[in-house]
């Protein structure tokens, strides 16, 4: 492997001395963290000034598609060079340089493949590839646009379009404004990924087939969940085959079409933080905080790095969890989790009332901010129609919860606390309300509080000595059978 040429070592020396960084972040993937001090020596070497300072980050906190702003904060870095797999989300402080994997490919055979679909496809076709085939796409052209000339009445490859990437550089942002929508940015401009591309007046994407170039991976899924409505194929370039049937990514359209289903009849939600480096985060935990509140539910804000189900299992009184993040870390499988975990856009359409899903998916969450109404809806206080439960229910009214939590969310707790505890039938020791509505009622109705302790007993117990020893063998059952 060339290390100058993958890694772009001049190009990175050449961005810090133009920038007068003198103190850089290098973040790494665990793949590529093999690499990581090779990488410092040549761009040391390329640089030579004793000023500048090089710290290598590894092990982030979140996705390591995003940039690691929070480690970089520990050695007070001025800015991040982000290298491998990346989600190209804004950054909200630092600036960050992207330097993109550089996967191998056969360009002719991608090429090959990529005419023999076009001249049987009666679309245009739309070329979408992940970020680490952008090195090859100039060679995949010249390929194919020799291999056209030869090719007379084919009209969609005439129409053939291909996406480009938005940047590599990135400075924070200092507003929440989308930088890469996944939808029209106007009625033509589209970008999803770190891709963009604009359409032809008169055209719209569902009249184009996609042709993506890449692995079966979150970039890919988003793109098949964003357009779902479109004819997708994929060229595997580690197989150098061509992929026609995403049945089975078309099928995650469906689990989470269920999943919105599910969260409608949750109670309790937490909240998950996902990310502490991507521009407006923060505005859309407090806008999952304010729809859950009008929606007549409870939330829990958790932050807790990268989300396992022996994490989440520590919280068995949230009913649904929201995972705010990036778009190709927020969608996970949450089949062995004991909750369910939906996106901030799936949480609007099962939060909402009379919201209906009409076939767009939404993933990058700063797109929701800017496309949600700034007019509240009253939400309706009829019964509604459960199709997990299968009957009709009534949402919980928590606006007198509400109330208290916005003069003091202290006293809020402790007198929801007190409310659960005086439910409580002293004989049978169960709640005699069906559902608890916080926290501190899930706890009230679990049949085990931990430690019993008696206060109305002043009087100091005894203190007891333990067993000792290894649990295959205590030291009194060795003396048991020593007597034996």
């Amino acid at each position: 492997m060339d290390l100058e040429i993958n890694y772009e070592i001049a190009r990175v020396a050449e961005f810090i001395l133009s920038h007068s960084f003198t103190r850089v972040a290098l973040q790494f993937p665990d793949e590529l963290l093999k690499d990581s001090m090779r990488v410092v020596k040549s761009l040391r070497k390329e640089i030579n000034s004793s000023a500048v300072k090089l710290y290598v980050m590894a092990d982030t906190t979140y996705g390591s598609c995003c940039v690691d702003e929070v480690g970089a904060a520990h050695v007070n870095a001025e800015c991040v060079v982000h290298y491998g797999h990346t989600c190209l989300s804004p950054t909200s402080k630092l600036p960050a340089l992207f330097i993109f994997e550089k996967a191998s490919i056969s360009t002719s055979n991608c090429a090959s493949k990529l005419l023999d679909y076009g001249v049987k496809s009666d679309k245009p076709i739309l070329v979408l590839f992940g970020l680490e085939y952008a090195h090859a796409i100039p060679d995949i052209k010249k390929n194919l646009a020799s291999s056209v000339s030869t090719i007379v009445g084919s009209t969609s490859m005439s129409n053939l379009l291909y996406a480009d990437v938005i940047c590599s550089f990135i400075s924070p942002s200092e507003t929440c404004q989308p930088a890469s929508q996944v939808g029209p940015v106007d009625s033509q401009n589209y970008s999803i990924g770190g891709l963009t591309w604009r359409l032809p007046e008169g055209r719209k994407m569902e009249d184009y087939s996609l042709f993506w170039i890449g692995s079966d991976n979150p970039a890919f899924s988003n793109v098949v969940l964003t357009f779902n409505s479109c004819e997708i194929v994929r060229y595997d370039a580690a197989e150098d085959c061509l992929m026609t049937d995403i049945s089975q990514q078309k099928k995650i359209l469906r689990r989470r079409y269920y999943l919105v289903e599910k969260a409608k009849d949750a109670n309790m939600i937490g909240i998950l933080v996902g990310t502490l480096g991507a521009a407006g985060y923060l505005h859309m935990i407090h806008q999952m905080r304010d729809l859950i509140t009008k929606a007549g539910k409870k939330s829990y804000t958790f932050v807790m790095g990268r989300p396992n189900p022996a994490k989440l299992a520590n919280f068995p009184e949230c009913d649904v969890f929201i995972n705010v993040s990036c778009p190709q870390t927020a969608l996970l499988d949450s089949k062995e989790f004991l909750a369910p975990i939906i996106t901030p856009f799936e949480a609007m359409l099962a939060l909402e009332r009379g919201s209906q899903w009409t076939g767009a998916y939404v993933m990058e969450f700063r797109d929701l901010i800017a496309s949600t109404p700034s007019i509240p809806r009253e939400q309706s206080e009829e019964a509604r129609f459960s199709f997990i439960q299968g009957g009709y229910i009534e949402d919980l009214d928590l606006q007198a919860d509400t109330e208290e939590v916005e003069k003091d969310e202290i006293l809020a707790l402790v007198n929801t606390t007190e409310k659960a505890l005086q439910v409580r039938d002293d004989n049978t020791q169960h709640l005699t309300k069906s559902e608890a509505k916080s926290g501190a009622e899930f706890f009230a109705s679990r049949s085990y509080h931990g430690l019993d302790i008696n206060s109305t007993d002043s009087v100091p117990g005894n203190f007891l000595t333990g067993r000792s020893g290894k649990a295959s063998g205590y030291t009194h059952e060795k003396t048991e059978k020593s007597h034996l």
